[in-house]
């Protein structure tokens, strides 16, 4: 819970604290709203989460798969993705996923991925390119124009 969350509860109770009830219940909606999308997985439309149920499937698609090796700590990470999220409309040829490396190590062991964020182009399940760090727009752009034809 942050901070803020924790100067609105009442010690022992999950309601808002507020003298004009009308204000408290607005606040309380609010703050259920904040709470409710904190938790939800982020699924961006265009961009499959990956892990070890999906990832062969996904990865073995004959159309490239781009894969995103990101980490939620991970500030360049941060930084790529609405480069990603983005550049995964302009190219519907070509599948955009991306796998948490936290929560799939296995994945990220078995391809050797050791710097994040990791970019690997899939065809076929065969890796076909792969580009480490903070790419930016001109990184995603090429290695999606070089295997979308």
């Amino acid at each position: 819970m942050s901070n803020l969350e924790c100067r609105f509860f009442r010690m022992g109770e999950n309601r808002i604290m507020s003298d004009d009830p009308e204000i408290e219940k607005i606040m309380q909606r609010k703050l259920n709203e904040m709470l409710k999308q904190q938790y939800q997985p982020k699924a961006e439309t265009g961009i499959i989460d990956l892990d070890e149920t999906n990832f062969d499937q996904i990865t073995s698609s004959e159309n490239p798969t781009l894969v995103d090796f990101w980490a939620e700590w991970c500030g360049p990470c941060k930084s790529m993705h609405p480069v990603f999220e983005s550049l995964s409309k302009k190219y519907p040829n070509v599948n955009f996923a991306r796998v948490n490396v936290d929560n799939n190590q296995n994945i990220s062991m078995r391809f050797a991925v050791q710097s994040i964020p990791t970019f690997i182009m899939f065809k076929s399940g065969h890796i076909v390119d792969k580009m480490m760090g903070a790419v930016g727009a001109p990184g995603i752009h090429m290695i999606c124009k070089k295997h979308s034809s």
